[in-house]
């Protein structure tokens, strides 16, 4: 980063993993943030549910940081901000329904009079400090999806957001392949690509094509309906509504998410030629052959509505024999168990559960490898840089560009890309990481935190309770409690309880007149109890109660 002038790219969360998307440009000493998403945990992080990245690269430099623009209104890509703003401080740049969904987020955490938002119309130019910006109309699982191109001194760099060709996405217009085609013609340097479903081969399916099915699907069915889907999707939603109302049945929201969608779109203009719909409430009271519900969790999530009617536990809606749930969404990676889980509870009630292996209820929102290479054809780039993916789609958008001579460059979370007309390098990195929500907290991965709750996950903890007197000395018997390691019946605990007992007797007299020092003691004892029998290394505490 020696040179000032020249131009560069840092993402610090979306390579290497699909989610918690957050990417950085330099230009002279000015930065742009484009994105600031949220992740959801999966198998390899248990000990947390939503991730974020760790802005602290960026946030020693907020003087400089001019911006931050989003692409459009995905947890992945704007869910962050309300959480994350205060260490960036900058003017956020939106599209006006982007700019609904931020607003809510906003307010929620009581940040709303604090953030200054611009709303931008989509398609048009706009600028933020130095950063001459125009935004491209591109078709996404969400309203106003937004291309973004940076007209720079060294050349002109489109970073794609997410997008698809859909020539007939229902709503919203389909992507603006003419502004790319001009922009390729002008000459392109540098792009900056979504990777996520370019291992799927051919032209991608249209949203028309699931409103013909689902329309069609829907009117066959009887009994009570329930269709999940990502609460964000207003063209789906609007299917789901369209294809209810052929179908003679009435829809009702339920999940706190697609309420807030609906509000949202309806705001914008979007949802503008369908009903109302009806609430959780309202449903019980109309006949189960003339009802639709549209539910949150499609993932899985297990406090999600789809999840507590599965197990019988949501307190307004029930679904069983004679009913169906239409899953009309994709299985993010790291969610196939919780998925399945849910559809095993449905399954077991007597519900039918329809996904898209069964029928065209779902198309991904994302660019496949035919549209990518159409993409390619027109804009030219001269380099390519593979963003948002595990490594696996990272290294097949790469694998394409390179096949129409276009020079692909991969890049980690941290690597700052130094990009020159005459060439691009990796100049140094920045520090990335993962911070993690948790609550109303937000604590680093690798923080004491998360580190003690994945040792407890794994290897469970044990907590030893005793007194002593004024002197330090035993009264009574200790206790001894693991949780999910032994149970207070098991001879094991006798033992163990029983050994720690006589370890807290042979503590020295001068370790027992301090209680960090004695509690710090008898932390050891109690680990000497455990011995190793366990085979397992748990979190140990104790709890010393002076008489």
């Amino acid at each position: 980063m020696n040179d000032i002038t020249g131009v560069s790219f840092l993402p610090l969360g979306g390579t290497g993993e699909i989610g918690m998307n957050l990417n950085l440009y330099r230009q002279g000493e000015a930065w742009l943030a484009v994105d600031c998403g949220i992740g959801f945990s999966g198998n390899d992080t248990p000990e947390a549910e939503i991730l974020l990245p760790d802005p602290v690269f960026i946030a020693e430099r907020k003087k400089a940081l001019a911006g931050l623009v989003v692409t459009h209104a995905h947890e992945d890509h704007l869910g962050a901000i309300a959480h994350l703003w205060p260490q960036l401080g900058c003017p956020v740049y939106v599209t006006p329904f982007a700019a609904a969904v931020l607003r809510r987020k906003l307010g929620e955490a009581q940040l709303l009079q604090q953030v200054p938002i611009h709303v931008v119309a989509p398609g048009s130019a706009f600028t933020v400090g130095p950063f001459d910006l125009r935004f491209i109309s591109v078709t996404h699982s969400v309203p106003e999806s937004q291309s973004l191109v940076l007209r720079t001194p060294q050349g002109i760099i489109i970073h794609t957001g997410d997008w698809k060709i859909d020539p007939d996405p229902q709503v919203g217009p389909p992507t603006d392949l003419e502004t790319f085609a001009a922009l390729g013609r002008e000459g392109v340097l540098a792009m900056v690509c979504d990777s996520t479903n370019v291992r799927t081969e051919g032209p991608s399916a249209s949203e028309a094509d699931v409103r013909r099915e689902m329309t069609r699907l829907i009117a066959s069915l009887e009994g009570r309906i329930a269709v999940t889907c990502f609460a964000s999707n207003v063209a789906r939603v609007e299917t789901l509504a369209k294809a209810a109302q052929a179908a003679g049945r009435k829809v009702a929201v339920v999940g706190r998410s697609l309420r807030n969608l609906e509000v949202a779109a309806r705001e914008c203009g979007y949802l503008s030629d369908v009903p109302q719909f009806l609430s959780e409430q309202e449903a019980n009271s109309v006949h189960d052959d003339q009802i639709l519900l549209i539910v949150t969790g499609s993932q899985g999530e297990p406090r999600s509505a789809l999840s507590r009617i599965a197990s019988d536990t949501h307190p307004n809606i029930s679904l069983g024999e004679n009913d169906t749930v239409i899953y009309s969404s994709r299985m993010i990676p790291g969610n196939e168990q919780a998925v399945i889980q849910v559809q095993d509870n449905l399954t077991r009630r007597g519900v039918q559960v329809i996904t898209d292996k069964d029928h065209l209820v779902h198309v991904s929102g994302h660019a496949t490898g035919g549209d990518v290479r159409k993409l390619y054809d027109l804009v030219r780039p001269r380099y390519l840089i593979p963003v948002h993916g595990e490594w696996r789609h990272l290294t097949a958008n790469a694998a394409i560009a390179q096949e129409l001579d276009i020079e692909p460059v991969l890049l980690e979370d941290g690597d700052i890309l130094d990009i020159r007309a005459n060439g691009v390098e990796v100049g140094d990195t920045a520090p990335t990481g993962r911070l993690v929500l948790d609550g109303g907290r937000i604590l680093p991965m690798n923080g004491g935190v998360l580190s003690a709750r994945r040792r407890m996950l794994f290897n469970g903890m044990v907590l030893g309770s005793f007194a002593v007197d004024d002197e330090g000395y035993l009264i009574g018997d200790p206790k001894v409690s693991a949780p999910g390691l032994l149970d207070m019946e098991d001879p094991e605990t006798l033992r163990i309880t029983e050994e720690f007992g006589n370890a807290l007797d042979e503590i020295p007299d001068e370790l027992r007149v301090n209680d960090a020092t004695f509690r710090e003691a008898a932390k050891t004892a109690l680990r000497r109890a455990l011995g190793r029998k366990l085979q397992k290394r748990p979190l140990v505490d104790v709890h010393l109660l002076r008489v």
